[in-house]
């Protein structure tokens, strides 16, 4: 899959098979659509192209709304990468952009830039100025520049449907199974390891500090998480605590990971961390000795619950 993170520089003479969004979380609905639009270009011997756009178009048209990301641009391209596309084109969102009258979106995006044979749609897609126009625009559309549409039906997992908003409202609440299950894959944390206060160490549960790439990134309920992460091409399980660390009375948010079974220095390395569960709160000790005895617990429970799963 190319990526082309300067849409302007999107050349290709091959007619396209389209699908665009914001696509954030990749979750199981965005696979539905994206399958059906590889699954077509392989048929017809369109280019398969996923058009998405950054920032967030919320961060744009509401930058005092807090708009938390399930994936930054970077962990959705990874993912998008084992779907099939032959190409993710970024388009950047800005103010003008939004102000693009459906027509002059039309034919400057979706004819001129990406040359468009077929376009495929979510349910809910809306597109041009104040996003005025949905499918029976495009459809419209279609008939005078002679493209196809097609739109999917919603994913839908235990009569749920799924969307990006459950999604981030599952993660707020600690609740990682849902969200997971309507991601269909994990949840992801990326960042740089830094140094901490090093008190975990002198209770052998020596842990890496993460700070996050992406401010925007939205960060699950506090408490104690099952993970897993790679570390040189194989997987470990691990603890995460996401919270205040408020046994040695401390005041800010941290990430921090313990990985089973591993030790190094990772100190400003780069680490994704894959969120299994959620097993616990954080909870104030009166003591580093009885934080430590949780901890083997916590590590013990762990390693009992999913000494079956194929790292």
């Amino acid at each position: 899959m190319s990526i082309i993170r300067d849409s302007a520089k999107f050349s290709n003479s091959k007619k396209t098979i389209v699908t665009v969004g914001t696509f954030d979380g990749v979750h199981l609905g965005h696979q539905e659509i994206i399958t059906h639009v590889v699954e077509k270009a392989k048929k017809t011997g369109l280019a398969s192209v996923l058009l998405t756009f950054d920032p967030h178009p919320r961060k744009v048209l509401q930058p005092n709304a807090p708009m938390p990301l399930i994936q930054t641009l970077e962990e959705r391209a990874a993912t998008l990468e084992h779907c099939g596309l032959n190409h993710l084109v970024v388009h950047p969102f800005t103010k003008s952009f939004s102000k693009l009258s459906a027509a002059a979106y039309v034919e400057a995006i979706l004819l001129k830039m990406l040359n468009t044979k077929e376009i495929v749609i979510g349910h809910n897609h809306r597109f041009g100025k104040n996003r005025a126009a949905a499918v029976d625009d495009l459809k419209h559309f279609g008939n005078i520049y002679d493209f196809g549409v097609t739109q999917i039906n919603p994913q839908q997992l235990d009569n749920i449907s799924i969307s990006s908003t459950k999604i981030r409202i599952a993660l707020s609440a600690g609740d990682i199974k849902t969200a997971n299950s309507f991601l269909g894959h994990p949840f992801t944390l990326t960042g740089t390891v830094v140094k901490g206060h090093k008190k975990g160490r002198t209770i052998g549960f020596p842990t890496a500090n993460i700070t996050l790439e992406n401010a925007d990134k939205i960060i699950p309920k506090g408490g104690v998480y099952t993970a897993k992460v790679n570390m040189i091409d194989k997987w470990y399980l691990g603890m995460l605590n996401i919270g205040t660390n408020p046994t040695v009375n401390g005041q800010q948010q941290s990430i921090e990971l313990h990985i089973i079974g591993w030790s190094g220095n990772l100190y400003d390395q780069r680490i994704q961390v894959a969120l299994l569960d959620r097993i616990r709160d954080e909870v104030k000790f009166d003591s580093m000795a009885e934080l430590q005895e949780q901890l083997e617990k916590d590590k013990d429970f762990i390693l009992t619950a999913y000494k079956t799963l194929t790292l």
